[in-house]
């Protein structure tokens, strides 16, 4: 995921929710139990991990019986160790007491408990990009004359496995956010493994390329299994029967064609907060609804310039929430001015905050009805709600103001099918249309009709914006 692309904006529960999910998720809410119950006769080893002899009181205290019962104790307690909810008091003797981070857990704000969890994230994200237990020990026992572990024997590097494993978070979280991706919809992880390896624009994958993304589904299978404890994820392991011997005949009939045997894997609210403070640690502008509802209207209309429009009424509506209609319409109509390039967008995002307004904001529009800016998105909020005396606009607003939306149009969507709807409409409906639309004054005139002449399917029609567009150009010197 390029640092250099904007990312659409998240929306996020409040952060008592997010806190309260955090407390209840197993691997925190484990670690808080053990260090509750250490006291003075708990040891701990060299490692700062519980001695054999403690693991199943251990156990007992968190509730486990089985043969992953001493595992989770492990996972549960090397967090927290590692978060500060216990401390090492003497490392010869094997001592620890509480940690001073416990008390947050209870007594702390919101903040502080995300705090912790945070921490206890970035400790399983490390653990995530270890490799295999077995497969260590191996590398171990390879170890050169100097006690250096050989990692070549592993084919694992462990930043480029923790970069590996970021970018695929990245890349989940990008299409959790994006209003075009599945959204809240669980991803499949063979996608998400090509989304890594698979090169833009190659067709068919080579034999080779398949291989590396099925090596990078499984090992994304062992990540997403130890990261969901910790409430990052919501994840549907890899079905075992696509791991049994192709020799043996499978217990129950499948279904080769559901996509969910491969995994299926979505960031959970908790992680989205997560992934979102990890991308904005990492120097990336990660916006959130909500952010801009204390700023002026001008960072309203400005900041959602780039927001898809479910992302943009959300933001508008907590906005428009502080403040009363009238004077939120006359902030409004002040901050969507002007001739700049950004301008016509921020009148488009201007009339769709307009329209979340009742009537009693009906002064503010009268007031612009003869600005040449706002007076025709005036007119067309007034008579839209049936208001009175709503004064009929001369041709040059009319056309001014179309040149503006279709300018508005193509900085939100490009060209896209709407537009293109947009514009036949316009040159079926208004006989002469390019004839006088060259003569407006907007300094997006030209731009329009090239774009125009660009989405027109009638080669006639599409001349005629091309000539229109030249004359503009030419009008305004060049």
């Amino acid at each position: 995921m390029s640092d250099s692309s904007p990312l659409p904006p998240v929306r996020l529960p409040s952060e008592a929710e997010l806190a309260r999910d955090a407390l209840a998720t197993p691997l925190l809410s484990r670690a808080a139990r053990l260090a509750r119950w250490a006291g003075p006769g708990t040891r701990v080893g060299a490692g700062g991990e519980l001695v054999e002899e403690q693991l199943p009181a251990a156990a007992e205290a968190l509730g486990l019986t089985g043969e992953d019962a001493a595992a989770s104790v492990g996972e549960a307690w090397r967090v927290a160790v590692d978060v500060g909810l216990v401390e090492v008091v003497d490392e010869e003797e094997g001592t620890v007491t509480t940690g001073a981070d416990l008390a947050l857990l209870t007594s702390g704000s919101p903040h502080d408990v995300l705090d912790v969890w945070r921490a206890a994230l970035e400790a399983v994200l490390a653990d995530a990009s270890v490799p295999d237990l077995d497969d260590l020990v191996d590398a171990v026992s390879a170890a050169d004359e100097d006690g250096g572990i050989d990692f070549s024997s592993l084919d694992w590097d462990p930043e480029v496995e923790a970069e590996f494993l970021d970018g695929v978070l990245g890349n989940l979280y990008l299409l959790t956010v994006s209003e075009e991706g599945p959204g809240g919809n669980p991803v499949p992880l063979p996608a998400l493994a090509a989304s890594m390896i698979v090169p833009d624009g190659m067709g068919e994958p080579t034999n080779d390329v398949l291989e590396e993304v099925s090596d990078a589904m499984m090992r994304l299978d062992d990540q997403f299994r130890i990261l969901e404890p910790i409430g990052l994820v919501d994840f549907q392991p890899v079905d075992e029967a696509l791991l049994a011997d192709t020799d043996e005949e499978p217990a129950a009939s499948v279904d080769e064609t559901d996509v969910s045997r491969y995994g299926m894997v979505r960031l959970t609210p908790l992680g989205l907060y997560g992934m979102r403070t990890r991308l904005m640690e990492a120097g990336m502008t990660v916006p959130a609804v909500g952010e801009l509802a204390d700023k002026g209207a001008d960072a309203l209309l400005d900041g959602t310039s780039a927001f898809g429009p479910a992302a943009a009424q959300a933001e508008t509506e907590q906005w428009l929430a502080r403040r009363e209609p009238l004077t939120a319409a006359r902030e409004l109509l002040a901050a969507a001015g002007g001739s700049d390039a950004g301008a016509p967008l921020r009148r488009l995002r201007c009339q769709q905050a307009l329209s979340l307004v009742g009537a009693e904001a009906e002064p503010a529009l009268r007031e612009v009805l003869d600005d040449a800016e706002l007076g025709g998105l005036a007119r067309v909020w007034l008579t839209e709600r049936g208001a009175a005396e709503v004064p009929a606009p001369p041709e040059s607003m009319v056309f001014w103001l179309t040149i503006d939306t279709v300018a508005a149009q193509l900085a939100a969507e490009g060209n896209s099918a709407e537009l293109q709807g947009l514009v036949e409409g316009l040159a079926a409906q208004h006989s002469g249309f390019f004839a006088t639309a060259w003569r407006v004054d907007h300094p997006a005139t030209a731009e329009v009709l090239e774009a125009m002449g660009r989405l027109h399917p009638d080669k006639k029609v599409a001349k005629e914006a091309r000539k229109a567009a030249f004359k503009a150009r030419s009008q305004q010197g060049g």
